[in-house]
């Protein structure tokens, strides 16, 4: 039977809204399973938010020959199975109807002056079509740093030109220089929404595919794929970001997996162009930094000839940062205002609640006022390098490609627990590395999604964001859950009487947590008890979890591996 699923959409609201359809598509006809124009609903996102690039044609899965009947021989029952859950999301989206969702209101969170991120992204726009690139990272009185000033490396600063050139062909005003300050505008609106849409479906949607591809091909797996494929693009933190908070992470985390692929599949020239890409879009994605060095280096130091193969490694790295940063390399003084405006040292080691070492142990240690700001940088970067070594040793004696994966986690978790000023949002880049693990370890997957979720609630509550939260994890919850999803008969595990007791009662405890937090008031002596138990409870699982995929990476080398194609060069 010729099965394919298709994902539609068409986004009706500019902010936070969308409305989809399932299509499924068998041989040549196709049966539309639900279609709704008019709400406006985060819910329905989560269900495909596949979807605005299967319907423009820019990626489709029939164009890339990714169909299902290739890849994924189901049985019949199977797909019975499927269109039976299908049928299950069609009436939850029919349900979801009774709601309506507005996207919430950046003023709400910021003062009429600065507004919120989206009019930060919409500033940036402005200042790179109005001003030359040698002005957009330095002070004057065109471009007042001070309000919403780039502080992100040149990749972005490029992807903001492109951006705005759309906004100016289509609505002008909306990023003239000075006068767009705070622009909100319904086309406005939209036509910032598209360019998320577009980063999503040019950037990450292929990225992903093509680490399916080459998953597909190594593990020689055939079943769960379309699971694992929902859990990459359906993943609710990365969705409430980048089109709630409003952020283009999904460019150097696309990128990011894209050089993943690539080494994969053996490219490691277009691994490392792609993976400083990714350095140059977004500074976070030196996350990954650690990992990719010492797995290209461990692989380097197999071949006949290591210094050869480092050194074109090394060329590769700098002539793609060359040419990014061309711009401002004609001086010492340009090169240094990029560098200032990349390392916000002056913020402090944390800012609001994030769930990491020095923010949860900050109740008992006041670190602020017992170091220097140059004392705590060492700090965090010797807590960052000594944590994250056992992994980055692993992989420099036995470079493996899985556990290049879990190296990835790893490190990532290094840094997002240790390092100098980590933001909420940060806690996306060790869950993409677990995304991609999806099918190793559903449980682990499941485990992090839920308590990074439950560590940006603060956050998202703040951007009026709470039914987009909740509408998104309940979507993901039953798509995780979905029948012929995660469980793989060959790996299929019983876990103890106890250990469910106690997962129980964590996620009981999560649940409880939302909920007093959006109905009780904390006493006026503690105003942030809420975030601080919501921070401890989500610091203890990402440390326990790091603790677990450190361990799991170290006994690889014991046993043979789906991902353990390297051999030792002759």
């Amino acid at each position: 039977m010729a099965f394919e699923l298709l994902f539609t959409a068409s986004y009706s609201h500019p902010i936070l809204s969308t409305s989809t359809a399932v299509i499924v598509r068998q041989q040549s006809s196709y049966r539309p399973l639900g279609l709704t124009t008019s709400m406006v609903l985060p819910f329905k996102q989560v269900l495909q938010a596949t979807t605005a690039l299967f319907n423009s044609q820019v990626l489709n899965l029939q164009l890339i020959n990714l169909s299902f009947n290739r890849f994924f021989p189901w049985p019949h029952r199977k797909v019975s199975s499927i269109l039976k859950f299908i049928r299950y999301v069609r009436l939850i989206d029919r349900l979801c109807q009774l709601v309506t969702f507005g996207g919430g209101k950046k003023r709400d969170r910021w003062s009429r002056k600065e507004y919120g991120d989206f009019e930060a992204q919409r500033h940036w726009m402005e200042i790179t079509i109005n001003l030359s690139a040698t002005e957009w990272y330095r002070n004057s009185t065109s471009n007042d740093l001070s309000y919403w000033g780039l502080d992100y490396p040149p990749l972005t600063a490029y992807q903001s030109y492109i951006h705005g050139q759309l906004l100016k062909l289509f609505l002008p005003e909306s990023v003239s220089l000075f006068t767009s300050r705070g622009h909100e505008s319904y086309l406005g609106k939209l036509l910032m929404r598209w360019t998320v849409l577009s980063s999503d479906s040019l950037v990450f949607f292929p990225a992903v595919l093509y680490f399916i591809v080459v998953y597909i091909r190594l593990s020689n797996r055939r079943i769960n794929i379309a699971w694992l494929i929902a859990m990459v693009l359906l993943n609710p933190c990365l969705i409430i970001i980048d089109h709630g908070h409003f952020q283009y992470n999904c460019i150097s985390l696309g990128l990011t997996v894209g050089a993943i692929a690539a080494i994969l599949s053996n490219r490691e020239l277009v691994a490392c162009a792609l993976f400083c890409f990714a350095l140059n879009h977004k500074q976070m994605s030196a996350y990954f930094a650690p990992a990719f060095f010492c797995h290209l280096l461990g692989r380097c130091l197999r071949c006949r000839n290591p210094f050869l193969e480092v050194s074109k490694l090394g060329l590769v790295v700098l002539g793609t940062f060359l040419i990014l940063w061309w711009p401002y390399l004609h001086s010492t003084e340009a090169f240094l205002g990029v560098l200032s405006r990349l390392a916000p040292f002056e913020r402090g080691i944390y800012e609001d609640y994030v769930a990491n070492f020095w923010c949860t142990t900050s109740v008992l240690f006041k670190w602020r006022k017992l170091f220097t700001v140059q004392s705590l940088k060492l700090l965090s970067l010797s807590a960052t390098l000594l944590t994250s070594l056992p992994s980055m040793v692993q992989q420099l004696r036995a470079p493996s490609n899985l556990g290049f994966l879990y190296a990835l986690v790893n490190s990532s978790f290094s840094f997002y627990l240790f390092s100098f000023q980590v933001h909420e949002k940060s806690i996306l880049l060790p869950l993409l590395p677990s995304s991609l693990l999806a099918l190793e370890e559903p449980l682990i997957f499941g485990w992090l999604n839920h308590f990074a979720m439950l560590s940006m609630f603060p956050l998202l509550c703040r951007d009026k964001l709470s039914l987009a939260y909740i509408s998104l994890l309940a979507l993901f919850t039953l798509l995780y859950f979905a029948p012929g999803g995660r469980q793989d008969p060959r790996k299929t595990r019983h876990p103890s009487t106890l250990r469910l007791f106690i997962m129980a009662v964590l996620v009981l405890s999560s649940l409880v947590l939302h909920v007093i937090y959006l109905t009780m008031h904390p006493p006026k002596r503690y105003p942030f008890l809420f975030e601080a138990i919501i921070m401890l409870l989500c610091f203890s699982q990402f440390a326990l979890l790091a603790v677990y995929t450190n361990t799991k990476q170290w006994t690889l080398s014991k046993k043979s591996t789906w991902m353990d194609k390297e051999k030792k060069q002759l």
